[in-house]
């Protein structure tokens, strides 16, 4: 194939995998061991290869589904019924059909996610695999105004640091005790953004305990004097794929992406804690629900929660603006049970979103995912800050 012809195949491939390398020869061995890997998840024959060279003696090994297996899987690049359309059943092994989740909504992306090794990008998965698997089982209490933490492994550092952990704690645990019930039989004040936050680290944690130790003793000895927080938080840990100007579609998600819902209405969105929804996306068509764990949202669900919010805020007697769920949840149900104005309500609010300050005709959709910086032992993209 020559370059121009390469080039041409390149854009027809789209997003799917990059994996650099120094010489062709090693791409060919990293197609072979790619392809390898991908058996285990009985993918090896649903997905195809391209080297390509880059500037000076690097060439680039693309990896992407084959369009007849994307055309049928993700249709569109709608990952929502990806868990059913690969035949995965509630006896199917859920750990690894999680994985099996990531790797083809990864490969049938319209999204390049470019990775230094294969060791990096099976690093990247199981932390992906970590994180939904850790927003399944976590549960908390909505608070905007308020926080709270086990004190057994945490301690409250004050405005400028926040909860740190306390001494010897294992970071691993005190997130775990932190974010999920079944650990302490006990719910803890969160903020939706906040509970990304614990979550996000859980799942990068956990990957380090068995992969980078040192990398953990790091965090472990970084948790105890301060917290990383907001957008500090996003800077640190997290990559932001999409933009305004280049959305990503409507129905693409990979299980371990943080997202945004934008609350498109311009009254409410000034209740503090309702501007808009942080979830994580779990896998299987569903995305974080922390406050009520066992009915976690889809799409639509979402979707018309966030257009109810405006029918649910109401000025109290000290002139504040607040949120009644009561009502909320009432119109909810409602809607749910018309079809006619349910298909209304999601033709309004599943559009894209406006841009910031704006509140026009766009939905509550964002055009932006987020997902964990590396954190495998040979190419590790996080930097710590120091305190």
């Amino acid at each position: 194939m020559n370059s121009s012809t390469a080039w041409l195949a390149l854009q027809s491939l789209e997003g799917g995998i990059q994996l650099t390398t120094l010489q062709a020869a090693d791409a060919d061995r990293l197609a072979r061991d790619l392809v390898a890997l991908l058996d285990k998840w009985a993918l090896a024959s649903a997905v195809q290869t391209l080297t390509l060279p880059l500037q000076g003696s690097q060439v680039a090994l693309i990896c992407t589904l084959r369009p007849d297996f994307r055309a049928r899987c993700m249709p569109g690049h709608d990952t929502l019924a990806l868990h059913d359309k690969l035949g995965h059943t509630p006896q199917t092994d859920e750990a690894w059909a999680l994985e099996r989740e990531i790797w083809v909504a990864l490969l049938g992306s319209p999204h390049r996610f470019q990775f230094a090794s294969l060791d990096s990008l099976t690093s990247h998965i199981r932390v992906r695999r970590n994180m939904a698997l850790d927003a399944r089982k976590t549960a908390l209490a909505f608070k905007t105004d308020a926080a709270e933490r086990p004190q057994a492994f945490w301690q409250d550092g004050g405005d400028d640091a926040g909860f740190i952990l306390q001494p010897g704690r294992c970071l691993v645990e005190a997130l775990t005790a932190a974010t999920q019930p079944d650990a302490t039989g006990k719910l803890y004040d969160f903020s939706c953004y906040r509970a990304t936050e614990y979550v996000i680290l859980l799942g990068i944690a956990q990957e380090l305990k068995s992969e980078n130790p040192e990398l953990l003793a790091q965090l472990q000895s970084l948790n105890q004097v301060h917290a990383v927080r907001s957008g500090q938080f996003h800077e640190v840990y997290l990559v932001e794929y999409g933009s305004m100007e280049a959305p990503l579609p409507g129905r693409f998600y990979v299980p371990g992406d943080r997202l945004w819902f934008r609350n498109p209405d311009e009254r409410s969105s000034d209740v503090t804690g309702y501007e808009g929804s942080w979830v994580l996306y779990m896998g299987g068509g569903l995305f974080s629900n922390f406050w009520k764990r066992d009915t976690p949202y889809t799409l639509e669900s979402k979707a018309i929660e966030i257009f109810h919010w405006k029918d649910g805020a109401y000025t109290d007697a000290q002139g504040a603006l607040q949120m009644d769920e009561t009502v909320v949840e009432a119109l909810v149900a409602q809607t749910e049970a018309n079809p006619a104005a349910r298909t209304q309500v999601l033709e309004r609010m599943l559009r894209m979103r406006d841009p910031k300050g704006v509140y026009a005709e766009g939905g509550c959709i964002d055009t932006t995912r987020e997902y964990p910086k590396s954190v495998s032992r040979e190419h590790c993209e996080l930097v710590l800050p120091s305190f």
